[in-house]
C-alpha cells in the first residue's frame, strides 16, 4: 500500500512542474485539430471517390 501512496505523491509533485496551456491556446489548438481533421477527411474522401469510380470502370469492362 505504501508504494501506491508514494506513486500518487510523486505524481502530484510532477504535475506541479507541468506548464499548462492557457485557455486561448487550448481553443486555438483545438480549432487547428478540427480544421485539419476536416481537410484530411475531405482529401481522403476525394481519393476514395476517384478510386471507387476507377474500380467500377475496370470491373464493368
Amino acid at each position: 500500500m505504501s508504494k501506491i501512496t508514494e506513486y500518487f505523491k510523486e505524481t502530484k509533485t510532477e504535475l506541479k512542474h507541468v506548464i499548462w496551456p492557457s485557455r486561448n491556446q487550448t481553443f486555438y489548438y483545438t480549432l487547428i485539430v478540427i480544421i485539419l481533421s476536416v481537410v484530411i477527411a475531405y482529401y481522403l474522401g476525394i481519393f476514395d471517390f476517384i478510386f471507387s469510380k476507377g474500380l467500377e470502370k475496370i470491373i464493368s469492362i
